[in-house]
């Protein structure tokens, strides 16, 4: 990514961060059912359709009304303990989870936030099935923090406190699957202000907000974040980017970003010029395409109550084609909102002849749409209903295209580009919820968390690399996996053990057996403490730890395995005898190559004893032994 490419500052780029983060606590937040995933097989199915709703003032949420356009039916997949009557809005929530209440306090804390005294539930409304009521439980906790950044100072503007939405199984026609497992799950949302201006910044705003979230209960995995973007510049919209995972791309979906907005609004200035306009008259042109030698258009109109419509485009000649992306045009973006319908034929003049449509069937086209040299025009293939829904969604973003940049909700992409998703949410989806009290959260209470914080990853990588003499890879690998702790306990019990390799153990030889599907949840803390006091007390050398480490996840006790697998150190008199063997077997070599003849001599002796002799000890049997021929 060029830092240089545009000069952000004239441009008026502002930027804000997103970010949900589920909390380790014991039950979800408004019900006391475990907090965990199951991949059980469902024990009951719920049913449902969801549709909007007015705000008090008498407004209807935009994306909510565009979800309610595609009709769909929602299928709850639900459980006897991973679920209750809560989640399929059967009943009211329960009180609030004082446990995640009290770890975002500790979140907020760490962001220097003020944290309210009184708490309140509200409603909002949320109908894309990821949620039974049709609403997601939701409230702020702390305002009015900060993040220091090599740009400035980024103002986190608030924490809220939220429930998790239902997760996302699968889809058929006209159907969502949704697994309720998921839903009610505790999660911390952190908001900041759109303060900042670089690309650079946002990276290093959401590592800092990622150190201290790791420094804290939260849950680890895939899933458990989410990150969004808000992404501005001026004469542009804000735009809200969905599901950015990857911190070293967001530098470059801001760039991205940026480049679709600076070329939107140059087409939207040049079809201002030209007198553009959008015919919202849908024509249908089936028949024209009876003949057709296009695969992609056949076999869609072999399906029953499929067809092909088109609309006219005054004046977009050349411009639908334009790259707005890298890879992406104004064409995708029209396509994208007609597959939001069910579509997926969906042709322009900037791209025909093209996909088995000849020149012959789009000059045909032409004449019978009346179109003039610069005029346009999109055609959908699909089923009936669905592409005359997929057109009008169309006319309507190529109207904004005329308008300038519209506001949206777009979904990140691998490579760094992104594509649309559902209109920008309004104000006008948020409601009071009626059945659950306020809560008070006294300052004593939060007084008594914020003295007792916990150390940051960076921080405790720093100290526990510099007090224990590790590498900075291994201290990082420890505080990486949430190790470090578990690592400074087992130190705390064997203090003269050797620092690097329970690190060593701890970080790579147990993440090995993890990826071999060893169960390495039977290492608890005191098994890793009996297997490495084996070697603090020179019963056996610390290469065997990996034998019995395997061996205590089939639940062998440590000390059985040492007797099972004949593990146990040789004393130092069979060492050396074995040695002094060795060194008679090889005395012509020794006084050719006097002190060379360590190396070859280790082998040897190491080969021989198979673990059961520590390393050092035998070095320096056998360098005496060797100084001894030598000397005389």
């Amino acid at each position: 990514m060029s830092e240089d490419k545009f000069d952000y500052e004239e441009l008026g780029l502002m930027m804000g961060l997103e970010i949900h983060q589920q909390l380790d606590s014991q039950t979800k937040l408004f019900c006391r059912c475990p907090n965990s995933l199951t991949d059980k097989d469902p024990e009951r199915k719920i049913y449902r359709r969801l549709r909007p709703t007015q705000s008090e003032l008498g407004e209807i949420d935009r994306a909510a009304y565009e979800e309610s356009q595609r009709n769909l039916q929602f299928v709850y997949e639900a459980y006897n303990h991973h679920t209750c009557l809560v989640e399929a809005d059967e009943e009211p929530p329960a009180e609030l989870n004082q446990e995640a209440v009290d770890i975002s306090i500790i979140l907020a804390s760490l962001m220097h936030m003020k944290v309210v005294d009184e708490f309140h539930t509200m409603r909002k409304q949320v109908i894309d099935g990821s949620n039974t009521s049709g609403f997601q439980r939701t409230g702020i906790l702390a305002t009015d923090g900060y993040v220091t950044t090599e740009y400035g100072n980024v103002t986190i503007e608030t924490l809220g406190l939220e429930e998790d939405a239902a997760r996302r199984i699968g889809e058929e026609e006209g159907k969502i699957v949704f697994r309720l497992d998921r839903l009610g799950i505790p999660l911390a949302e952190i908001t900041t202000s759109p303060d900042m201006h670089h690309p650079l910044q946002v990276k290093e705003v959401a590592y800092q907000l990622g150190q201290i979230l790791r420094s804290t209960r939260v849950k680890r995995g895939l899933g458990t974040i989410r990150q969004d973007l808000n992404i501005s510049i001026k004469d542009g919209a804000r735009i809200e980017v969905k599901g950015v995972q990857d911190l070293d791309l967001m530098p470059t979906m801001v760039e991205n970003e940026v480049q679709r907005q600076v070329t939107l609004i140059e087409i939207s200035k040049e079809l201002q010029k030209r007198g553009a306009e959008v015919e919202t008259e849908i024509y249908d042109v089936t028949e024209d395409f009876a003949n057709t030698e296009s695969k992609i258009v056949k076999g869609i109109l072999e399906k029953p109550d499929s067809c092909v419509l088109a609309i006219r485009l005054r004046h977009f000649d050349g411009l639908i084609g334009k790259e707005i992306q890298p890879g992406k045009r104004l064409g995708t973006e029209f396509s994208e909102h007609g597959k939001k319908m069910g579509v997926t034929g969906l042709f322009h003049t900037d791209e025909l002849p093209a996909y088995g449509i000849t020149q012959e069937e789009v000059d045909h086209l032409k004449d019978k749409l009346e179109l003039g040299d610069d005029d346009s025009f999109i055609l959908v293939a699909g089923k009936t209903e669905k592409a005359n829904n997929a057109l009008h969604e169309i006319i309507k973003r190529a109207k904004q295209s005329i308008e300038g940049v519209p506001e949206e909700t777009r979904r990140a992409q691998d490579d760094g580009n992104t594509e649309y998703l559902r209109p920008l949410p309004t104000a006008s989806r948020m409601y009071v919820e009626t059945d659950i009290p306020t809560e008070i959260i006294e300052p004593e209470r939060v007084k008594k968390i914020a003295s007792d914080l916990p150390e940051l990853p960076y921080v405790k990588q720093e100290r526990i690399q510099k007090e224990y003499n590790l590498s900075e890879d291994l201290a990082g690998q420890l505080v990486q996996h949430n190790n470090a702790d578990l690592f400074e306990e087992i130190k705390k019990e064997l203090p003269g053990m050797d620092s690097v390799k329970i690190a060593s153990d701890i970080a790579y030889t147990i993440k090995d057996l993890k990826r071999d599907h060893y169960d390495i949840e039977k290492l608890t803390k005191d098994v890793l403490v009996e297997i490495f006091k084996l070697v603090d007390e020179d019963i056996i050398s610390a290469a065997e730890t990996e034998v019995i480490l395997k061996d205590a996840c089939n639940d062998i006790k440590p000390i059985d395995s040492v007797k099972n697998n004949n593990l146990e150190k040789l004393s130092d008199d069979v060492i050396e005898s074995a040695i002094k063997e060795i060194i008679e077997e090889n005395k012509d070599m020794i006084e050719q190559r006097k002190m060379g003849a360590m190396g070859p001599l280790m082998g040897k002796a190491m080969a021989k004893f198979k673990g059961k002799a520590d390393g050092q000890t035998v070095s320096n049997i056998v360098k005496n032994e060797i100084l001894n021929i030598v000397n005389n």
